[in-house]
C-alpha cells in the first residue's frame, strides 16, 4: 500500500472520528448545556444534535426529570415559644438549565438551605398546636415562597414536604395533659348540656301538663257554665208560666207554686245522704191534690183557648 493510500484511509477515519464527536444524542430526561471556547452557546434538547467538534463541547449534563432533595432536619422555635425539629424535603426541577448552573453551583445545597430559612420564618408564626395540624396548608405557603426564591436559579419547586414535627418528652408530656384537660372540658360541657336538656325537657313536660290541667278546668267551668244557664233559662220559663198562671187563677197558683217548693224540698232531703229521719207533713196529701187541681184548670185553660 502506497502513501497515498494511507493517507487516504487516515483522512477517512479522521472524518468519521470528527462527525462522531460531532455527533450528540440527548436522552429525554436530560437537556446538555454546549460551550464555544469556555462560553455558552446554546443548549441541545432531546434527540440528535450535531455540534462543531473541538470548538463546542457539551459543558453541562442537566437533569429536567423532578428531583427530591434527600429529608434534612432542622429547629425551629414556634410563636408559643415551643422548640421542636421539623423533618423536611423539597420536590423540584429545572426549568433553565443556563441558569442553573451558571448563576449557582451546588442547586441542591442552596434550595436546601433556603428551604430552611423559609420554613423558620413560615413555622415562627404558627403555634405548636397549629404547626402539627396545618401540614398542608404550611406546605403550599413553603413552596409559594420557596418557588419565588428559587426563579432566580432557573428552578422550579414543585411542592415542599414537612414529613414530622419531632419534640422532647417534656413538650409531648405537656401536650398530654393539655389533650386531657381538653377532653375533660369537652365531656364537662356535654355533662352540662345533657343537664340542661333534660332540664328543659322535664320544665316542657310540665307545661304541657299544666296546659292540660288549665284545659280540663276550663273545659270544667264552661260545662257548669253552660248548666247553670239552661237551668237559668228552666226556672226563668217556670217563673214565666207561674207567674202567668197566677195572673189567670190567682190564688190557686200561688198555692201550687207554695206546695210545689214544699215537694221538691222533700225530695231533695229525702236524696240527702245525712238524712236519717223524714217527717211528711200531714196535709201532704192535701197539697198533692191541690197541685192536681191546679194542674187540671191549667189544662182547661188550655182547651178553651184552643
Amino acid at each position: 500500500m502506497d502513501i497515498g493510500n494511507i493517507v487516504l484511509v487516515v483522512l477517512v477515519v479522521l472524518i468519521i472520528f470528527v462527525i462522531y464527536l460531532g455527533i450528540k444524542i440527548v436522552p429525554q430526561s436530560k437537556v446538555y448545556v454546549v460551550e464555544r471556547f469556555g462560553k455558552f452557546t446554546r443548549i441541545l434538547e432531546s434527540g440528535l444534535s450535531i455540534i462543531v467538534p473541538f470548538i463546542d463541547r457539551v459543558a453541562f449534563r442537566v437533569d429536567i426529570l423532578e428531583r427530591q432533595l434527600p429529608p434534612f432536619k432542622m429547629s425551629v422555635i414556634t410563636e408559643d415559644n415551643v422548640e421542636v425539629e421539623l423533618v423536611s424535603t423539597v420536590f423540584f426541577r429545572v426549568l433553565d438549565a443556563a441558569k442553573s448552573v451558571y448563576r449557582i453551583r451546588n442547586i441542591d445545597l442552596a434550595i436546601e438551605n433556603t428551604a430552611i430559612s423559609v420554613i423558620r420564618s413560615a413555622a415562627g408564626k404558627l403555634q405548636l398546636d397549629d404547626l402539627q395540624s396545618s401540614r398542608e396548608a404550611m406546605n403550599q405557603e413553603i413552596a409559594t415562597r420557596l418557588s419565588k426564591a428559587a426563579e432566580v436559579w432557573g428552578v422550579e419547586v414543585t411542592r415542599t414536604e414537612i414529613l414530622d414535627v419531632l419534640v422532647d418528652e417534656k413538650t409531648k408530656e405537656s401536650q398530654r395533659q393539655q389533650l386531657n384537660a381538653e377532653r375533660e372540658r369537652r365531656a364537662a360541657i356535654a355533662r352540662a348540656e345533657g343537664d340542661k336538656r333534660s332540664i328543659e325537657l322535664k320544665a316542657d313536660a310540665e307545661l304541657y301538663e299544666a296546659e292540660k290541667q288549665a284545659e280540663a278546668v276550663k273545659v270544667a267551668a264552661d260545662a257548669e257554665a253552660y248548666s247553670i244557664k239552661i237551668k237559668a233559662e228552666a226556672d226563668a220559663e217556670q217563673t214565666r208560666v207561674v207567674a202567668e198562671a197566677i195572673k189567670n187563677d190567682g190564688q190557686p197558683a200561688i198555692n201550687f207554686e207554695i206546695m210545689k217548693r214544699q215537694v221538691d224540698g222533700i225530695s231533695e232531703l229525702a236524696s240527702s245522704n245525712q238524712t236519717k229521719t223524714l217527717v211528711v207533713p200531714s196535709d201532704i196529701t192535701k197539697a198533692l191534690g191541690t197541685i192536681e187541681l191546679f194542674l187540671d184548670t191549667i189544662k182547661k185553660d188550655d182547651k178553651s183557648d184552643g
